[in-house]
């Protein structure tokens, strides 16, 4: 027992560390695993590898020096092939409710106004989309369309998507720190996939490609059916109930759902 206790009182420091590095490097593989890049880090680390490996066990003196100076490149080449899933985490982390000014009770209020809107306009049939704005800046998009911040109230949000209008086309960015609307007839990116699903419109293409540019939370209302659907990380989940969207929404705003996303996310690729 004595030298069990020596053991542990002379390396529970590294004990302790490889806790840590373990938590670090199993969080990161799994937020990577699912993006577009997995595949090129895959092939890099092992060529990598292999390549070091394979210069210490022939002595390959001028292949290893290369390998050395070789690496701080391929640090720089990982950061810029993982910059759009890097500024994401960064963003999901400046985000997150702990970090976060607005409160439990100001998030479920700004909630439910959204809410009320959007099943406003559901019931009249008025198409919409809606990007919320959260960690990451969409004001490239705004320049698209016409800025306005201006208080968000179901009057204006109607007005704007009324097919008489202008603006009805286009998207409106709604910013989460201030809860005002930001711009309206903004072109958001559409998402590129082929989906099985023919009867998904431009609309909630466009959900689909702003949050996956983006840490954004989308909202659309159908035109033709009034049903309403929530885009985050580009997957769409349509046709929400009123309790359902209520909860969703919660959730996103408070981030309590980004654990489930990353695990949707990597089952998605498997």
């Amino acid at each position: 027992m004595e030298a069990v206790g020596e053991f542990i009182r002379l390396h529970w420091r590294h004990a302790i560390e490889m806790i840590i590095l373990w938590v670090i490097i199993y969080n990161t593989y799994r937020y990577f695993r699912a993006t577009r890049g997995a595949r090129i880090f895959t092939a890099l680390i092992g060529i990598y590898i292999a390549m070091t490996l394979l210069s210490e066990w022939l002595d390959l003196t001028v292949i290893g020096w290369l390998l050395k100076y070789v690496s701080v490149f391929l640090a720089i080449t990982l950061v810029i092939i993982f910059q759009p899933e890097l500024r994401r985490a960064l963003a999901e982390l400046g985000s997150h409710r702990f970090f976060s000014s607005m409160n439990e009770k100001t998030r479920a209020r700004f909630a439910d106004h959204l809410i009320e809107i959007v099943e406003t306009l559901s019931r009249k049939r008025v198409g919409a989309l809606i990007a919320i704005e959260r960690g990451i800046d969409l004001k490239q998009y705004l320049e698209t369309g016409t800025e306005m911040d201006c208080q968000l109230t179901p009057e204006i949000v109607y007005t704007v998507f009324h097919s008489g209008t202008t603006l009805h086309d286009g998207g409106m960015v709604v910013r989460v720190t201030d809860e005002r609307i930001a711009g309206a007839g903004c072109v958001f990116p559409l998402n590129q996939r082929e989906l099985s699903d023919q009867s998904i419109g431009l609309r909630h293409r466009a959900a689909m490609g702003i949050t996956e540019e983006s840490d954004a939370i989308a909202l659309v209302v159908s035109e033709e059916t009034g049903a309403i659907s929530i885009a985050i990380a580009g997957k769409l989940e349509r046709d929400l109930e009123d309790d359902e969207l209520k909860e969703r929404l919660n959730g996103l705003l408070s981030n309590q759902d980004s654990e489930l996303e990353t695990e949707e996310e990597e089952d998605d690729k498997d």
